[in-house]
């Protein structure tokens, strides 16, 4: 049958569908109405497949075929391991839930086209995929299981649900407990329960040393090694300011200016300098200027936008740049020249900037300041610290001051600050975790935060005003039904907030922290309300930042491990050089909603990977303290249990099963577990004693009980962490 004959049919099985009379009918039914010859029923039920797998008609649970009833949907589907899944469509707010009946074959991150369905579970839309558009994963990280003729691979996934098939001729020679990465040949779909796959790698054995960072490395298809070409390219950009580098830029190498960063950073790419005007400070934020080396375009840029961001794993940096760019030539190390980005600002005594000026600079760093120094000078007025940088100890004291101005006037103006405990996980030679210790910030922390925000700040709203193409760090208002759900959990304690019709503003949200600061009910509040916010993300619409309660923000102040601050870092330059023309602005017009949605996708990523390697690493350290007993926060409460954040971060879960005394029951509505019989309730943000049962490294799960009431508190270290899931 010719392509033309083919399509002839199509519309004629579409015309009878659009049919008012038309009721959904079967194959053969529909085959007798429109005379298909015997011969030809074959080829006619080729086209009825060919029409579903377009979107074009729909069939149902008993066979029958009909027009769709709505406009399909497109979006990346996401499994759970219990064989349903959703799916996350562009501008919709809610992802949609795919029943396991529904999922017809699509397998984990595939691109789907969805129709609505009737009904919802819980708070979703329910759908049904009608069509895998594109596959979104091909291969697959877990643990081979031998047995006698096949084997099957683990994923470590657990979003996957179901193990993959592999036969003994593929298995690569592969050896139970081994840790491979396998291609997945058949995705398996509705005609059978497993996938399959061949084995194209085996990363060790499930115990080797860095295999487990390893697997989830490859997991999240994080890249390694740089390419020949990059890494050569990044060897040509010298180490060393020329005379030709230094032409036509701001010279700023009089000014005293420091860096401030961790102990073991390496990459530094932001320095900051203060000096006194009268009543006003005279604040300069100084970005290493990356873009001089890294051209659009060239193997570099290409391969940095495909990274997106450095990723900071519990063992190592993988980093957008290579080393000899990060720790080099763009690194602003003491007492050599550096060319940089400089924002320069005039900020009055209310922390208002009332003039600046951007421009291309050359720097040299006078101090290679550390947080814990710096805050050794400010908060304790260390003898040694002080002496050993007395020329710079009066310059500190200025930026804490006006540190603390910026900060307030961010505050009244509504910033909501989030103060959640961090952690640091340190590993031994071979990667085992020896001690999991709480991070803080300190006074130094925060005054490099308040300079990089207001910088930022000043960045976005000067190219807002040029009404130049640009790339915005935005974050949207939360949603209302969850601010709503939110007003009404806090009236159970006694606190009110305002809510308007169609939003709500920072501040109140600030002024409810600040009401429960102190209180037992503070880390609960505090978790549902963030929990009630959005993520943000970079846009080329400059719609404000919500939760800094701020009209214009970007990223600028950190080239080196962010695309977006890099891209946007060539359009500044350009502006400034006078060659953003029609042409150029027509260029960024056309590329930086791509970069945009990218960047938002890889940060996504990286946060991901990051979290799965630290609760690789704190479930292994717990591995180490099963039968002590602590004193955790009830930091989730589910239907299957609760969530225990220990001092320390680490979080296990105490099965709702393990709870004694009574059949409890969850309360979504208060984010509570309550006895049936007795009334007792387990509530969000509550103190619990706790046991720990099981650690499992290759689960990544910890296993709380409740201990008797005659145990006591063990004095050894532990801790856990999250929310209502």
């Amino acid at each position: 049958m010719t392509g033309n004959k083919t399509e002839a049919r199509k519309l004629k099985v579409l015309g009878l569908m659009e049919e008012p009379s038309y009721v959904p009918m079967r194959e053969k039914e529909l085959a007798c109405i429109m005379l298909v010859e015997p011969e030809d029923r074959p080829e006619f039920k080729r086209i009825l497949q060919e029409l579903l797998s377009e979107g074009k008609i729909q069939i149902n649970k008993r066979g029958r075929y009909s027009k769709p009833e709505q406009q399909l949907l497109t979006g990346v589907f996401t499994s759970h391991q219990k064989g349903f899944g959703f799916v996350q469509i562009d501008g919709r707010e809610e992802d949609l839930y795919i029943p396991e009946d529904c999922v017809n074959g699509a397998y984990h991150l595939d691109t789907v086209e969805v129709r609505l369905l009737p009904g919802q579970h819980g708070q979703r839309q329910e759908a049904e995929v009608c069509r895998i558009i594109a596959r979104g994963m091909s291969s697959v990280v877990g643990t081979y299981q031998k047995s006698r003729s096949f084997g099957f691979v683990i994923p470590d996934n657990s979003k996957l649900p179901s193990d993959i098939f592999v036969s003994q001729e593929r298995s690569k020679g592969a050896v139970s407990g081994s840790k491979v990465v396998v291609e997945i040949t058949d995705y398996g779909g509705s005609r059978r329960k497993s996938p399959e796959g061949k084995v194209v790698e085996i990363l060790g054995h499930i115990n080797d040393p860095g295999v487990d960072i390893m697997s989830i490395v490859r997991s999240f298809d994080l890249p390694e090694g740089f390419p020949e070409k990059v890494m050569n390219q990044a060897q040509r950009c010298g180490t060393e300011v020329t005379e030709a580098d230094r032409a036509g830029r701001l010279d700023l190498r009089e000014l005293t200016m420091v860096t401030i960063d961790g102990e073991d950073a390496k990459d530094l790419d932001d320095a900051v300098s203060l000096e006194r005007d009268g009543e006003n400070y005279c604040l300069g934020v100084h970005i290493a200027d990356v873009s001089n080396y890294v051209q659009e375009n060239s193997a570099l840029d290409r391969e940095a936008l495909k990274r997106g961001t450095s990723v900071y794993l519990v063992d190592r940096v993988i980093p957008m740049l290579p080393h000899a760019l990060s720790n080099g030539i763009c690194s602003l190390n003491e007492g050599e020249d550096r060319l940089a980005l400089s924002c320069l600002m005039t900020v009055n005594h209310k922390g208002e900037v009332v003039d600046y000026r951007i421009a291309e600079s050359v720097i040299r760093v006078d101090r290679r300041m550390t947080y814990t120094s710096v805050a050794k000078i400010l908060e304790k007025e260390d003898p040694e610290e002080c002496a050993a940088y007395e020329e710079l100890v009066p310059i500190f004291r200025d930026m804490a001051y006006l540190s603390s101005v910026i900060r307030e006037r961010r505050r009244r103006r509504g910033a909501i600050d989030f103060e959640f405990p961090e952690s640091k996980i340190i590993l031994d030679q071979s990667g085992h975790p020896l001690e999991i210790k709480p991070y803080e910030r300190n006074t130094a922390t925060k005054l490099i935060e308040d300079f990089m925000l207001l910088a930022n700040e000043t960045v976005a709203q000067h190219f807002y005003w040029l009404q130049t193409p640009f790339v915005y760090r935005t974050h949207d208002n939360p949603d209302l039904e969850k601010v709503h759900r939110l007003s009404l959990f806090i009236n159970n304690f006694g606190y009110t907030m305002k809510t308007g019709q169609e939003e709500i503003h920072p501040k109140e949200l600030q002024k409810l922290l600040d009401k429960v600061e102190g209180t037992p009910e503070e880390a609960l509040i505090s978790r549902l309300t963030l929990r009630s916010m959005k993520q943000a993300k970079y846009t080329t619409e400059c719609t404000g930042h919500f939760g800094l309660a701020s009209q214009y923000y970007c990223h600028f102040t950190s080239p080196i491990r962010r695309y977006p601050d890099l891209q946007i870092h060539r359009i500044i330059k350009e502006q400034l050089r006078g060659r953003l023309d029609e042409d150029r602005t027509a260029h960024y017009q056309q590329i930086l909603p791509q970069v945009a949605k990218q960047s938002s996708q890889l940060e996504r990523r990286a946060d991901e990977a990051e979290r799965e390697t630290d609760k690789l690493k704190k479930t292994e350290y717990m591995e180490q303290h099963v039968g002590e007993i602590y004193e955790g926060v009830i930091s989730g409460v589910t239907a299957w249990g609760l969530y225990v954040e220990l001092p320390n971060t680490v979080e296990g879960l105490v099965h709702v099963s393990m709870l004694p005394g009574d059949y409890y029951y969850y309360d979504e509505a208060a984010c509570e577990m309550r006895g049936t019989q007795t009334g007792k309730a387990y509530k969000l943000g509550e103190k619990l004693k706790v046991k720990v049962k099981f650690a499992d490294r290759f689960t990544r799960t910890i296993d709380f009980v409740l201990p008797h009431e005659e145990e006591g508190i063990d004095d050894g270290e532990g801790s856990t962490e999250t929310g209502c899931q």
